[in-house]
């Protein structure tokens, strides 16, 4: 993980890579928990057995936006401003997903900080978040993720 003591020493990090998050395995479980908080039970996402005899991929799949709800936590992982007292996500401005994440594979993410700007809250930092996919050459999803940050 990567350490800034305060924003100012993050602010000098725009335009570089902040690292990269543990690899976390997609589980059936979570899966079927997101269906089930979201409403969307799709047979791709839930059904096992039909998945791998009637879906292009032979397996359930993760919901994009399982997988885009797991960026706030990985970046987390990536780095940390030690003088922060909050942070709030602000929105996206770009998502795309690129590749289906198959039940049972690994993510991870990876930021870099695009933009680092006064508000009158605080700091407005745009992170481009890739997510990627264990073995896979293209990634889960790339996000525009804007996030508002406060310190002393």
């Amino acid at each position: 993980m990567r350490t800034f003591t305060d924003l100012a020493e993050f602010a000098a990090a725009v335009g570089e890579e902040l690292g990269h998050s543990e690899w976390q395995e997609i589980t059936q479980e979570q899966v079927n928990t997101f269906a089930d908080a979201t409403g969307d039970h799709q047979w791709i996402h839930i059904d096992p057995e039909r998945a791998a005899t009637e879906s292009p991929f032979g397996t359930t799949i993760a919901h994009g936006y399982l997988t885009l709800s797991l960026v706030t936590s990985h970046v987390a992982q990536t780095f940390a401003v030690e003088s922060l007292t909050m942070v709030v996500n602000f929105g996206l401005n770009k998502v795309r997903f690129h590749t289906p994440v198959p039940v049972g594979a690994k993510v991870r993410a990876r930021a870099v900080l695009m933009d680092l700007k006064n508000s009158p809250a605080g700091k407005l930092g745009t992170l481009k978040v890739t997510m990627e996919i264990d073995g896979q050459r293209r990634p889960a999803c790339v996000a525009e993720v804007l996030a508002l940050y406060r310190d002393n």
